[in-house]
């Protein structure tokens, strides 16, 4: 019997979901976690593949809106939810669903897809290219302590259930949007997957604790979210801090916290994940030698409408460029593009005939469209090529950012 590739229908979605966890080892999610991703599927941007009356493969998509270099939030699609039964592996299904989602992105006028990948080296193929990261710490702090700066002191930290602080805590997080590239705008529901926190995924620590910052008007200006691993062994305690979420509006907001987890009694470890990969942390440690830091791929850009994903973002500098981009599976993007960016930082893509500056494929324009990879970086990899002497330095210098782009959770 031929495949059958479908949207999804609402009364679909359990065997639809099944499948996914069946996908990805076939541990079931917990009832909260289920539910509330129920909620956020989108059905009308889900796809599945059926094999006679059985779901076979999963697909799907939210409705993103991402910061990007200089603050714009731009329509993206969030690539989620994709898996295949192990009896329809290597037989062309990844491919078709990608084809069919990719088409229908650039139909609804998103110039950009993204994703977090499973396994990171399947969706270079289809033009996802690696474009932040994310960082995880480990510390001793028997060994390292933290050099905080002036007006630490003056913030009230308050312990609050992570529940009732959750308006004060979105606050902080959307006025920290123009500033870090990657961030996603939460969409209404996404601000109750940080407060997810079944016991099966706790790994022996607490329930959920959070911890907010705050002026002295009681104005919040930061939060922790984070979990107490109590163990013991014949010498006392060894217990240890996870962070989960950890974030602020200022320097003083931001060591208070991290000082707060460093002074949690009985705990001599504090470990944290997915934290930006140019986390002042590292400057306000007293050892990063003893910090034992760990760097993971963490977002995949794929551009989908190039000339508007390129007039969408701002550069550091201005730049005249033609561009040559390889884009075998999405071929609209081919060819030769003309960059012109503005004292402004504010740009116009267009197609020319003028001969290339920069060779290169949409796997590398994705990898540096959110400012973190440098198209230096990539050519001394033999990804980008220089056609013109002398026009790959500027170039990298306009994409590059002021910060490291920044996924603070999956989807």
């Amino acid at each position: 019997m031929a495949l059958e590739t479908r949207v999804l229908q609402a009364d679909e979605w359990d065997v639809w979901y099944d499948q996914l966890e069946l996908a990805f080892g076939g541990v079931p999610e917990s009832p909260d976690e289920r539910k509330l991703y129920r909620s956020l599927t989108e059905t009308e941007r889900s796809l599945g593949v059926w094999d006679g009356g059985t779901c076979v493969a999963t697909a799907g998509a939210f409705s993103f809106r991402l910061s990007v270099p200089g603050g714009a939030l731009v329509p993206a699609a969030g690539v989620t939810m994709v898996g295949v039964s192990p009896t329809h592996r290597r037989q062309g299904v990844l491919t078709s669903l990608m084809r069919r989602q990719l088409d229908d992105v650039r139909a609804g006028g998103e110039p950009i897809a993204v994703l977090t990948a499973s396994d990171p080296a399947i969706y270079g193929r289809f033009g996802y290219g690696t474009a932040a990261y994310s960082m995880s710490v480990e510390i001793d702090k028997t060994r390292v302590r933290l050099s905080v700066p002036p007006g630490t002191d003056d913030l009230r930290l308050r312990l609050v259930d992570p529940h009732k602080a959750l308006a004060d805590c979105e606050r902080v997080y959307a006025a920290l949007l123009a500033g870090r590239p990657g961030m996603p705008a939460r969409q209404p529901g996404w601000e109750l997957q940080a407060l997810l926190d079944p016991e099966a995924t706790r790994n022996g620590g607490s329930p959920l604790k959070c911890v907010v910052a705050e002026r002295a008007d009681g104005e919040v200006v930061g939060y922790a979210r984070y979990r107490v691993k109590p163990e013991w062994d014949l010498t006392g305690s060894d217990g240890r801090v996870d962070v989960a979420d950890l974030d602020a509006l200022d320097p003083a907001a931001y060591a208070a916290l991290w000082r707060y987890v460093f002074s949690i009694d009985l705990t001599w470890t504090v470990r944290a994940v997915k934290r930006p990969a140019d986390d002042a942390l590292l400057h306000l440690v007293t050892d990063v030698r003893r910090t034992q830091v760990r760097l993971r791929d963490s977002m995949h850009v794929r551009i989908v409408d190039l000339p508007a994903a390129l007039a969408a973002r701002s550069y550091g500098a201005p730049l005249d460029v033609v561009l040559e981009v390889e884009d075998a599976f999405c071929p609209w993007n081919a060819g030769r593009w003309r960059l012109a960016v503005g004292a402004d930082g504010s740009a116009v893509c267009t197609r020319t005939e003028d001969q290339a500056d920069l060779e290169l494929s949409v796997r590398e324009l994705g990898a540096a469209y959110l400012g973190g990879v440098a198209l230096n970086s990539l050519a001394a990899a033999g990804l980008v090529r220089e056609v013109r002497p002398g026009a790959l330095a500027p170039a990298s210098r306009a994409f590059a950012g002021d910060v490291a782009p920044w996924l603070p959770h999956g989807f």
